[in-house]
């Protein structure tokens, strides 16, 4: 099969890519609305895009000709809250993708506590096993649909107790969530871990 994306509608290139690009994943953001009320959603285009200073960046779609409350809400205040949600959290998390009128907080509606953040005015939530404070550094627009690629420094880091080991974040322990094609998720399955090869001098046995 061969697929010409320009024949389809950025819709159906959307469900494609989707598919496509698998196992992807989620920053479950919090943010403020304009009641001060805790926004939360889920997006799956994301990653990190420096380590010095630490920056995050997930990309926010539009519905229709809006722009979604959290995009809104960033540019509005320019900080808010990424998390890494775990196995248990999946069902509000999902539930959280529900589209709301802007003044509801889905972090009451999901009945989620929140605890307060060091640096910035955007609560966190308190069960997510790992929440980056985060303020906006950066707003790129891409395709016809202009889409926002959003970007954030990341100011403080909460972590779960026992999540880190000499520096370094144990992925079994974190348990994380990721995203695959339609309303489908994926937990961490076998973890296979290998070692680089060490390279022989050019010289050796000269």
């Amino acid at each position: 099969m061969i697929i010409d994306p320009s024949d389809l509608s950025a819709e159906k290139n959307y469900r494609l890519l989707t598919g496509i690009v698998v196992p992807r994943p989620i920053a479950w953001v919090s943010s403020l609305n304009d009641s001060g009320g805790v926004n939360l959603a889920p997006f799956s285009t994301f990653t990190f895009v420096s380590p010095k200073p630490p920056m995050l960046g997930f990309s926010v779609g539009r519905k229709g000709s809006e722009y979604k409350d959290t995009s809104r809400n960033i540019l509005t205040r320019e900080a808010y809250v990424v998390h890494i949600a775990d196995r248990n959290l999946l069902q509000p998390l999902h539930d959280s993708a529900e589209e709301v009128e802007a003044h509801i907080s889905e972090a009451d509606m999901l009945r989620l506590e929140t605890a307060q953040s060091d640096l910035i005015d955007v609560p966190r939530i308190a069960a997510a096993p790992v929440a980056m404070e985060c303020r906006l550094r950066q707003v790129l627009e891409f395709g016809e649909t202009r889409s926002r690629f959003i970007v954030g420094e990341i100011l403080r880091i909460h972590l779960r107790d026992g999540l880190m080991t000499d520096g370094k974040i144990d992925t079994l322990e974190l348990d994380p969530i990721c995203r695959l094609g339609g309303p489908n998720y994926a937990t961490l399955g076998e973890v296979t871990t290998l070692r680089t090869l060490k390279q022989t001098p050019k010289n050796a046995g000269a």
